[in-house]
C-alpha cells in the first residue's frame, strides 16, 4: 500500500521502518497521516515478514503535535467533531500500542503533545540527548487527553505529574528520567543502539513475541473504547472553556494569552 505521509519500509530482515514523512511540518499530525498511521499499524500487524518496527520520523523533527490546519478545524467545531477527530486519533494510538510486533521508537529529533502520545505507545524508545519535549496543551488552555491513557501508563501517575501540566520543555535525558524514554544518547549513536535493541528480536518466537506483548498489556491500565470514549469527551469539554477560546486564539494571533505573567 502507497502512503503520502508517511513510508513503510521493510528490510531483508523483517525489520519495518515506519517513518513520518512530512519534515516541512515537522511531522504534525493531520487528519490524513492519522488514518494513514492506522492502515499501516494493521498493515504491519498482519504481515507475517514483519518481525519488529521502527517508528521514526524524517528531518528535524519526530512529531510535533497536531497539524495547525487541523487545530484551526478544531477551533470551529461542533463537540460531536471534536470528539470524533479526538477518537480517530485514540484509535490510531491504540492499534499503535496493541500493534502484535515489537515497536521500537526512534526519537531523532523533538516530539510535543501528540508526538509524546507516539512515543509512549512504543514498547520502547530511544531519543537523542538534545531534543526537545514538552505536553503543551495547557499553554493553549487545553489538556493531554486523548495521549493521557498512553503517556500515564508509559510514565506512571506521579512521574507523568511533573510535566503534565506545567507544558516545561525538557530534554532526552530528562525523558528517559521520566521513563518516556528508555535511553537518552547521542545522535552520533543513535543508529547503533536502535540496531542493538533490534537484534535480539530476531532470535525469537515471532507469535511468542505477540503473545507475551498481549499478555503484558492485559496486566497493565485498561485502555478500552470507555477509556479512549473519556478522554475524547474531556477534550471536548477543555476546548469548550473560555481559557481554550482565549489560549488557541492568542496562539494563532501570535501574542501572548492573557495568563502569561
Amino acid at each position: 500500500m502507497s502512503y503520502e505521509t508517511i513510508l513503510v519500509e521493510t528490510d531483508e530482515r523483517g525489520v519495518a521502518y515506519l517513518t513520518l514523512n512530512q519534515p516541512d511540518i515537522h511531522n504534525a499530525l493531520s487528519p490524513k497521516m492519522i488514518y494513514e498511521l492506522t492502515s499501516a499499524a494493521n498493515e504491519l500487524g498482519n504481515d507475517e515478514s514483519v518481525r519488529v518496527v521502527v517508528l521514526t520520523g524524517a528531518g528535524k523533527s519526530f512529531c510535533a503535535g497536531g497539524d495547525l490546519g487541523w487545530m484551526r478545524e478544531q477551533f470551529e467545531a461542533t463537540r460531536e467533531t471534536r470528539i470524533s477527530e479526538a477518537m480517530k486519533l485514540a484509535s490510531m494510538l491504540r492499534d499503535l500500542n496493541e500493534l502484535p510486533k515489537p515497536l521500537i521508537g526512534k526519537i531523532q529529533g523533538q516530539a510535543f503533545g501528540g508526538g509524546i502520545g507516539m512515543m509512549a505507545v512504543c514498547d520502547l524508545a530511544i531519543g537523542v540527548d538534545d531534543a526537545k519535549f514538552a505536553l503543551t496543551e495547557t499553554r493553549l488552555g487545553l489538556i493531554p487527553a486523548t495521549i493521557s491513557p498512553y503517556v500515564i501508563a508509559r510514565m506512571g501517575e506521579g512521574k507523568a505529574r511533573r510535566v503534565f501540566m506545567s507544558g516545561k520543555r525538557f530534554d532526552g535525558h530528562e525523558a528517559a528520567g521520566l521513563d518516556l524514554l528508555a535511553k537518552s544518547v547521542s545522535s552520533e549513536n543513535l543508529d547503533a543502539t536502535i540496531e542493538e535493541e533490534i537484534r535480539p528480536y530476531l532470535s525469537t518466537a515471532p507469535a511468542a513475541v505477540a503473545k507475551a506483548k498481549a499478555y503484558a498489556r492485559s496486566l497493565g491500565p485498561v485502555i478500552d473504547e470507555a477509556a479512549m470514549l473519556r478522554s475524547a469527551n474531556a477534550l471536548a469539554d477543555a476546548w469548550e472553556t473560555p481559557e481554550a477560546v482565549e489560549g488557541v486564539g492568542a496562539f494563532f494571533e501570535k501574542r501572548k494569552p492573557n495568563w502569561v505573567t
